[in-house]
């Protein structure tokens, strides 16, 4: 039995549904109190569990393991002090460095066959490589932004305790994920608001981003099916060669490329960008070599499939 921490949030349900699919029973902790979700309903009191507990408190993440036999971790939630404000910074980061302490001393008193821990392909911002990036490439000690900031401390802090504890804990550096559930506006990358743009049949605003509204940029894509089930893979394999993988899809993916698909899923999308490129942003792309090699792994929703997908769900009401 798999606990996901964040187990009904975006990728968290996706990844539970493909730990289902690989014949797997899941424990879904959230901070607040929640029913399982009707996507999971013929599962629940069966295969799927959802648990209440803040994993700042110690106490009540460990009597979980008194009630379900855990056999492994996907840890999720996000533990850090984000969004601005939520909390003075230094209980933020008080609150940040607890949860990921009481996860790993979860995984160590049940003893798990293995903890996954997931970062953000943001924790790549300034590194310096020719073509994808690998995750041996160095990282910059800088961060202009708390989640990548936390995430790095949280890959270290990780490294250190796998080896002095001898645990099986792996890092997830995942990347721009989009799809079912996803934030709309996104800060980081135009495709969420492409897609319900075109949903609602309205301009899409992009004034949230924080840089690439031009066509010729892109970022490395990863539809959240996708994402869910590496993420998936990478848990149950049985060896893993190693600490750090790219969840991803392997390639960037121009919001031209986008754009292209949504006016064909819906001819006269009012979808266009300005032409050419933002000098100022990045088109990052992660290397997924180590991910298909241990697991098996191949990305299965192209472009034109995630963008029929989510139109889909999106017109079925699920539009927010």
């Amino acid at each position: 039995m798999i606990l996901i921490t964040g187990g009904l949030g975006f990728i968290g349900t996706h990844t539970t549904r493909a730990l289902l699919d690989l014949g797997e029973s899941c424990v879904l902790v959230q901070r607040r109190t929640a029913d399982v979700p009707g996507a999971f309903a013929d599962e629940a009191g069966k295969r799927v569990f959802v648990e209440q507990a803040d994993l700042t408190d110690q106490a009540a993440l460990l009597e979980i393991g008194q009630r379900h036999r855990i056999t492994g971790i996907v840890h999720l939630a996000g533990s850090m002090p984000w969004p601005p404000g939520a909390n003075e910074p230094v209980e933020g980061a008080r609150k940040a460095v607890a949860s990921l302490l009481n996860v790993f001393q979860a995984a160590q008193e049940w003893q798990v066959s293995r903890l996954g821990l997931a970062s953000t392909i943001g924790v790549y911002a300034g590194a310096e490589a020719d073509g994808p990036l690998r995750e041996d490439v160095p990282l910059p000690m800088t961060s202009g932004h708390p989640i990548p900031a936390f995430k790095k401390i949280g890959e270290l802090m990780a490294g250190h305790l796998a080896r002095t504890t001898g645990m099986d804990a792996v890092t997830y550096r995942i990347a721009a994920i989009w799809g079912p559930l996803g934030h709309a506006p996104s800060p980081f990358f135009a495709a969420p608001q492409l897609v319900h743009a075109a949903a609602r049949g309205t301009v899409p605003d992009l004034s949230t981003l924080r840089g690439g509204a031009h066509a010729g940029n892109g970022t490395d894509l990863c539809y959240v099916k996708d994402c869910g089930r590496a993420i998936a893979l990478l848990q149950l394999a049985g060896t893993l060669r190693h600490r750090v993988y790219n969840v991803a899809s392997g390639r960037v993916t121009p919001n031209s490329e986008v754009i292209a698909a949504i006016r064909k899923a819906v001819p006269g999308a009012r979808a266009g960008l300005p032409e050419g490129r933002d000098p100022a942003a990045q088109d990052v792309c992660l290397d997924i070599t180590r991910l298909r090699a241990d697991t098996g792994y191949e990305p299965a929703y192209d472009t034109e499939r995630a963008v029929a997908d989510y139109l889909a769900w999106l017109r079925a009401g699920n539009d927010r």
